[in-house]
């Protein structure tokens, strides 16, 4: 009987391709593309089982937690494929990746295809010749209790965000969601922001000089007076209280003894402290790390890093990167010892190679430290031409922190010298350190980035001192007292939020990017240059977590579940049994159910409103923030609202902010003349939602002030009849236009639209270009066509919107200007663009459109990039018709038989 092939199965297309050449003709690789299946939407839920508990979660809680899964319009389309090829099959081999994921992966697999022949589990960390063939003679059983870490993992948060998420749709806002590990995220953006918002900056001064001995200068810093250290930023508290007994100066003593210690004009050195010191190297990277650094060198987002990172990975220039572990393997440290002695010499290395070990609890997930591949590194300069430049400013950073991670330590010796200054009542003493790095160790290779101070003034920079001895005399100059105020927590960065969750024990590393992408994608949190700004939005949405859902946000709690899921990894913990201590309780824990059910009344009111004056009360409303401030002089009378600027973070909002924008005058209001036809007045103003111009009624002359020619706000006239008023004519201005430069003929235009462009003399059907919620468009009857700008509203011709007509819908979207073109795609064999869409930019073949991940560079995207984000973007499959029901594939049946 003739052998057939053996069939291997793993995630990605990239990596099918790069495994197919090291197995040979004796192998078939093939790709799932991802997860086949997944918990049902409400949508693809039977109608039977809508009223049951798999209708309310995709999961049947009274039946042991048993999950309904459906399998995905791709998915089917991929099971398909691989059953056919199946059929031609002696043996199947599942190299999903080597976590729980990739082991949930492996099992859907098994369950969807029920293989006949043979099963194997194949595993690796890293895409070389080697380590393939290796990983094909040394397979496993399926790891049943990995399986089961995920699927409770994906249980937990489809109860706990199905649970939440409606809540917050009633009591703050609609499309809204909570997650388990999302929210106690964004909690710790709010609870930053919050410490900032109750800082009380302090002000303090100090006094610093340059000491000269002969020819050599170096910067000197008041420590003592009288014997008394000098007040520093760390030794307020965040209230603006000192912690401990020190002397604070203020501007006027610190200028008169700026002028005291000038006019005596030396100094002697009273004290000279030398220490030595070691430096050890840093561990290899893991995925957390590997996050911080690109976070804090490269200014990539975590979710951007990953990315990268998964690329390297599959072309086979790194060991998998996710993972918790800094542990090398024997190869890797010895080719990391090579490579340092062969750049730095053999003094770079220590005598015996370094071992790190993981501080992971689960070692079945203890993979080895993110590393280049292989038994020799390769250097960043050798493989620079087949990387695109993130790739390659990637994997310079893992190559230099894994070399360095292995070479000797740096010793360094620290001096401090202090200074005396003789005044009339009392002596003054300076201080200074120098730091020599006698050698430099790993420090030739890497150091690692650092987050952010709070405050300079805590630290004295290194530098060169020169010889010195107790009782030399120094001249000092350049005396000057320099004032000082006390500076908040900086913002989170993803690298530091990152760090902070692992702190934690916040969610898992691989998770990390995903999670910060998400509070971005809700508005939870903004980005302000690199740091984190929680909205309006994320406030009410915590204060109600902790209010009403308080354990379920609370961080030990959250790391807890963690702690548990490995648990069910390692095999000492029961998928459902957790599951039901979780959902329904036990004693001393209320549980998930206990807790929706029993929720009680929440104010929506109260709950979104945060007093920030005496007279102001910032809400959120159902388009955003604002204020609402109330006359003291007239409690009475309606409250007033005033915008709050969109670029306004929350610690802005103090009292004195809120007072400058109730005194503010409301920007553009001005009269710009009388529209001829019907004698209204026309006017600018700038709105809630953005500048307009508007029509008034001439017989108000009050409305407008004859001086200055701006509109003044008017008690509204009470008339006797019931009906309403017309509403005045109002139109927007186009994003080009200015309230400060807008004149009346562009004012009568705007005024004037829709504007007919002509009739279409084939259907007799009225041609009118106007504007929309997505931008400038054309309408005929109810076909449309956008226009390329908004200007074109006005100046299109009767002639260039029939063609446009005769043009594809998406045609004359499709024709605009790319902001870059590259070689043909080769796939389609059609040349790949880069434009910029109503989402953002994407790179296109004419066939496939693959979105620019947020916060990578559009304009960095090169040919191999643009090529790797359309191959990504096919793998993925046309996204699932919105009324085609998915039809049950299977529920949760009992564990596999292990082969």
């Amino acid at each position: 009987m003739a052998h057939g092939k053996k069939l291997v199965i793993v995630e990605s297309p990239t990596k099918m391709k790069s495994i197919q050449g090291y197995l040979g003709d004796g192998y078939e690789v093939l790709s799932s593309v991802g997860h086949i299946r997944d918990l049902a939407d409400r949508k693809a839920i039977p109608a039977e089982l809508k009223k049951t508990s798999v209708g309310r979660y995709s999961v049947d809680i009274e039946n042991d937690f048993a999950p309904y899964y459906v399998e995905s319009e791709r998915g089917k389309k991929t099971v398909a494929e691989l059953k056919r090829a199946l059929k031609n099959s002696d043996e199947l081999l599942l190299a999903t990746d080597e976590d729980r994921e990739g082991e949930a992966i492996a099992w859907h697999l098994l369950e969807a295809l029920k293989p006949k022949v043979p099963v194997k589990r194949m595993v690796f960390h890293e895409i070389t010749k080697d380590a393939i063939q290796q990983a094909v003679g040394q397979t496993r059983d399926l790891d049943l209790n990995l399986v089961d870490a995920q699927e409770t993992r994906r249980i937990l948060d489809r109860l706990y965000g199905w649970d939440i998420s409606p809540v917050l749709w009633m009591k703050v806002q609609q499309g809204l969601s909570a997650g388990r590990v999302q929210s106690a995220a964004t909690r710790l953006v709010v609870d930053r922001e919050r410490e900032r918002m109750a800082f009380v900056s302090a002000s303090y001064w100090d006094v610093s000089a340059t000491a000269t001995k002969h020819t050599d200068a170096f910067g000197v810093q008041l420590a003592r007076l009288g014997g008394a250290p000098i007040a520093r930023g760390s030794d307020f508290d965040d209230r603006g209280v000192l912690k401990k007994a020190v002397v604070r100066l203020d501007e006027a003593a610190a200028r008169a003894l700026a002028a005291d210690v000038a006019a005596r004009g030396e100094a002697s050195v009273t004290a000279l402290d030398s220490k030595p010191g070691t430096r050890r190297p840093y561990a290899p990277f893991t995925t957390s790390t590997m996050q911080q650094e690109a976070g804090r060198k490269l200014s990539m987002s975590a979710k951007h890093a990953m990315s990268v990172a998964q690329r390297l990975y599959e072309k086979g220039y790194i060991t998998y990167m996710r993972t918790d572990s800094t542990a090398l393997s024997t190869q890797a440290v010895q080719a990391a010892r090579e490579q340092a002695v062969q750049l730095y010499g053999p003094k770079a290395v220590p005598l015996n190679p370094r071992v790190y070990k993981s501080k992971s609890k689960n070692a079945q997930e203890a993979h080895e430290a993110i590393r280049p591949s292989g038994e020799h590194f390769r250097t960043p300069a050798s493989v620079a031409s087949a990387l695109d430049r993130d790739e390659l400013r990637l994997y310079d950073l893992i190559w230099k922190r894994t070399v360095a991670s292995q070479m000797s330590d740096a010793t360094y010796e620290t001096t401090t010298v202090t200074l005396a200054v003789e005044l009339a009542d009392r002596i003054a003493e300076f201080t200074a350190s120098g730091t020599v790095y006698t050698f430099k160790g790993f420090l030739e290779a890497y150091e690692e980035g650092r987050d952010e101070k709070r405050s300079d003034t805590d630290k004295q920079d290194d530098q060169a001192l020169p010889p010195l001895a107790v009782g030399d005399t120094l001249t000092l100059a350049e005396v000057e007292p320099k004032g000082h105020a006390t500076t908040p927590k900086p913002r989170y960065t993803e690298a530091s939020l990152v760090k902070a969750l692992e702190e934690k024990g916040i969610g898992r590393p691989s998770t990390f990017a995903s999670i910060i992408d998400t509070i971005l994608a809700r508005g939870y949190v903004t980005k302000r240059g690199q740091a984190l700004v929680p909205s309006w939005i994320a406030f009410s949405v915590v204060r109600l977590l902790e209010q009403h859902f308080a354990e379920l946000v609370d961080y030990d709690f959250t790391a807890a579940l963690e702690d548990d899921l490995d648990a069910i990894a390692r095999g000492e913990q029961k998928r459902v049994d957790w599951l039901k201590e979780f959902y329904f309780g036990s004693e001393g824990h209320a549980g998930l159910r206990h807790i929706v059910d029993n929720l009680g009344e929440i104010d929506a009111r109260e709950l979104n409103s945060t007093r920030v004056s005496d007279t102001a009360t910032l809400r959120i409303g159902r388009y955003g923030p604002y204020l609402e401030v109330t006359d003291p002089e007239h409690p009475d009378a309606p409250p007033r609202r005033v915008n709050i600027p969109d670029d306004l973070a929350p610690d802005e909002l103090t009292p004195e902010r809120v007072q400058q924008l109730v005194d503010a005058p409301v920007a553009g209001d001005r009269v710009l003349g009388e529209n001829p036809e019907n004698g209204k007045l026309v006017v600018v103003k700038d709105g809630r939602y953005g500048p307009y111009v508007q029509e008034v009624e001439p017989e108000d002359p009050e409305a407008v002030d004859a001086t200055t020619g701006e509109v003044v706000d008017k008690p509204a006239k009470k008339t006797a009849k019931k009906d309403a008023a017309p509403k005045p004519r109002t139109a927007s201005l186009f994003k080009t236009m200015s309230v400060d430069t807008i004149d009346l003929d562009t004012a009568l235009k705007l005024l004037a639209l829709p504007r007919t462009v002509g009739t279409d003399p084939e259907s007799g059907e009225q041609i009118t270009a106007q504007n929309g919620r997505y931008g400038p468009y054309l309408k005929k009857g109810t076909d449309s066509r956008t226009l390329d700008a908004e200007q074109q509203i006005f100046d299109i011709t009767l002639e260039e919107a029939l063609e446009r007509y005769k043009q594809p819908k998406y045609g004359a979207r499709r024709a605009a200007s790319a902001l870059k073109e590259f070689d043909a795609d080769p796939v389609s064999g059609k040349p790949i663009k880069l434009r910029d869409g109503r989402f953002g930019p994407y790179v296109t073949d004419g066939e496939t459109n693959a979105t620019v991940p947020r916060g990578e560079d559009a304009m960095a995207v090169d040919f191999a990039r643009a090529v790797q984000l359309l191959a990504d973007k096919r793998a993925k499959g046309p996204a699932p018709k919105r009324k085609t029901a998915a039809k049950k594939t299977t529920t949760r049946k009992p564990a596999a038989k292990k082969k």
